[in-house]
């Protein structure tokens, strides 16, 4: 029993995949590309542990294509063109067989080496598929991203969880042998955090000396959560510390903000990665409270970009600290949530005719833009006129947070629009 449980009874085809059912289910449009025998370039984004290179190779063995995989952590250029070389010759451009390259972590390439696929995707010598945990539109190439498609896998649910575990009690042939009852599962799937692989760890590491154990809440607590794991970049503190981090800034507590910074530069985390969610966090959590702060934020990406290590950390701590005693608005993220769910309940409604572009006569003639009236003509920039279809025509999207600054614009929409929004 020298493989672990989770490759043991890791899942050979698309019926035993668990979850992902948006994906490859009965009408999943990986289940008809596979049907059709079309299968494009991919990249599989989501986190760590929810069956991303067991998804990878299901696909290659369902189409019956070669498969090779490279590490983006232990693979580099020359790594990249051997494969390819390999490739060419079991597959190629006269055949729909292309065999499969797949890239774990592909978000860990460096540019180079994601342009050493470039070709080998475009003359389809290799049908690429990468897997990654960061947001592909950051970490991959434009060149290469507009190569594949992404498909977003799915956390784990709580009954895809139970499910794996029961799986594992049913059909491993060693812990099938054992009386294995699960009295509670909420500790075993909180330890875990979603991450599939590492459940089946634990849950292996439980039973690995008993042949009859009771899974409770206690026991698992007690095995398993005195031996909490250092920071890991790859695994679910990764998710939980950065949460922790942002969490703090919302908050307004810079001191928790720098605790967890902290902790992510000592585990080595990649500067730009906590950048980025500064970045996000400024325009999420801050907005117009203080607009400045996006700026200062945007300049930290930029500069941690250029910096690097150690550095990079004295710039991070300065805009985490900053944003942290900025005050806070989630006025406009609010907003565009509304806007978005108004969207997908009213559809696509008519713009009105005087808001309508008019580049044609025949256009003109329809009366495109006729009765638009031009702001800047009007005193103090400003005329009352409707922007809306007539449909929602009154809807208020945007409710100003309570700040200083917000607070001003809501005196300045109250006067403009009176009782239109009901501000």
């Amino acid at each position: 029993m020298n493989a672990p449980l989770a490759e043991r009874i890791r899942p050979k085809s698309l019926n035993d995949y668990i979850s992902q059912q948006h994906l490859v289910g009965k009408n999943g449009i990986l289940t008809n590309h596979i049907k059709q025998g079309i299968i494009p370039s991919l990249i599989f984004w989501g986190p760590p542990g929810i069956g991303k290179t067991t998804l990878a190779n299901i696909i290659a063995t369902e189409s019956k294509r070669p498969f090779y995989t490279l590490s983006a952590i232990s693979s580099g250029v020359k790594d990249v063109r051997e494969v390819i070389e390999k490739a060419k010759k079991s597959g190629g451009l006269f055949t729909q067989k292309n065999p499969i390259l797949f890239i774990d972590e592909i978000h860990r390439f460096s540019k180079s080496q994601q342009d050493s696929l470039l070709g080998a995707v475009e003359k389809g010598w290799v049908t690429l598929i990468g897997a990654t945990t960061e947001n592909p539109s950051f970490e991959v190439i434009p060149a290469l991203l507009s190569r594949c498609q992404v498909y977003i896998l799915n956390s784990f649910d709580k009954d895809d969880l139970i499910a794996l575990i029961e799986r594992a009690m049913r059909e491993d042939e060693f812990l099938s042998e054992k009386n294995i009852t699960l009295k509670e599962t909420d500790a075993l799937l909180q330890v875990s955090g979603g991450d599939a692989r590492k459940l089946l760890n634990i849950f292996e590491l439980l039973v690995a000396s008993e042949d009859t154990i009771e899974i409770t809440n206690a026991l698992v607590l007690e095995k398993i959560q005195k031996n909490t794991v250092r920071y890991d970049k790859t695994g679910e503190q990764h998710y939980d510390i950065i949460s922790a981090f942002i969490k703090s800034i919302r908050g307004s507590d810079p001191n928790a903000a720098v605790y967890w910074l902290a902790r992510m530069i000592e585990g080595g985390e990649d500067v730009k990665f906590i950048a980025r969610r500064l970045l996000i966090l400024a325009s999420e959590d801050i907005g117009n409270a203080n607009p400045t702060a996006l700026i200062l934020a945007n300049n930290t990406f930029q500069a941690v970009s250029v910096i690097g290590n150690p550095e990079s950390r004295i710039i991070l701590s300065q805009c985490a600290v900053y944003l942290a005693n900025s005050p806070k608005s989630n006025a406009s993220y609010a907003a565009i949530g509304k806007a978005q769910e108004l969207v997908r309940k009213t559809g696509d409604l008519s713009v009105p005719l005087h808001l309508r572009n008019a580049p044609t006569k025949l256009m003109k003639d329809l009366d495109y833009g006729k009765d638009y009236l031009y702001s800047h003509n009007f005193e103090n920039n400003f005329i009352d006129q409707e922007f809306l279809p007539d449909e929602i025509s009154n809807t208020k999207l945007y409710e100003p947070g309570n700040n200083a600054r917000e607070n001003n614009f809501r005196e300045i929409l109250k006067k403009r629009w009176k009782k239109k929004y009901n501000y």
